[in-house]
């Protein structure tokens, strides 16, 4: 049984259980709750601001802690937060994020990797920023991290969203550790990823030349 539908996104519904906890329900069964979680657990005890999760026993089901406030995007759009504030602050989470240590003993260059930050995925909660959405997230390297983030806001920017490109600007004036193959590999996954349409797998191209433009 499930509570009231609180939201949806491309491949999950989030659903009320009360007023601490929701449960995040993948509608097309190629997730793993279990291993998103464990994820999170690890992030969230070394400081990363994540939602807290408890065990679900289920494959496609993550029960999480139910947090208040808006998204990023939200936000942005609200124009409660400016373009210049909101990369900086994905510039500082992805900072943050390689901060943790990572899980593989035998790759200590090797890290834990959102592979899906962008405004939509950080809650401005009452308590700060919160990053949810952990279904991508692997060991690698934060190149591609800072690459993926990257080319998702170049897309948006190319595709019509003149404010995505400000975002992506400020995102790069950071440093960070964006390189040639991290950005390859971006592109590629991108490009071969089921929930991307037709018209924006046909944006990559133009994407990579304003990611190139602007670093």
């Amino acid at each position: 049984m499930t509570g009231r539908l609180l939201g949806s996104g491309r491949s999950a519904d989030v659903y009320e259980i009360d007023e601490a906890w929701v449960l995040r329900r993948d509608r097309d069964g190629w997730g793993d709750a279990a291993a998103e979680g464990a994820v999170m657990a690890h992030v969230g005890r070394h400081g990363y601001p994540v939602p807290r999760v408890r065990a679900s026993g289920s494959r496609t089901d993550l029960v999480m802690e139910r947090l208040s406030g808006p998204t990023l995007l939200a936000a942005l759009l609200a124009g409660q937060t400016g373009p210049a504030e909101g990369g900086a602050l994905l510039a500082s989470l992805l900072r943050r994020l390689h901060a943790v240590p990572g899980r593989d003993p035998a790759d200590p260059g090797s890290r834990v990797l959102h592979l899906d930050l962008h405004p939509d995925n950080v809650m401005l909660t009452p308590d700060g920023p919160r990053v949810i959405d952990w279904t991508n997230a692997e060991n690698g390297p934060p190149a591609l991290d800072w690459a993926t983030s990257a080319v998702i806001l170049a897309q948006v920017a190319v595709g019509g969203m003149p404010m995505a490109g400000d975002l992506l600007a400020a995102l790069l004036a950071d440093p960070g550790e964006l390189t040639d193959e991290g950005l390859a590999e971006a592109l590629r996954r991108r490009a071969a990823n089921p929930t991307m349409s037709r018209h924006e797998v046909d944006l990559l191209g133009a994407a990579e030349d304003l990611i190139r433009t602007l670093r």
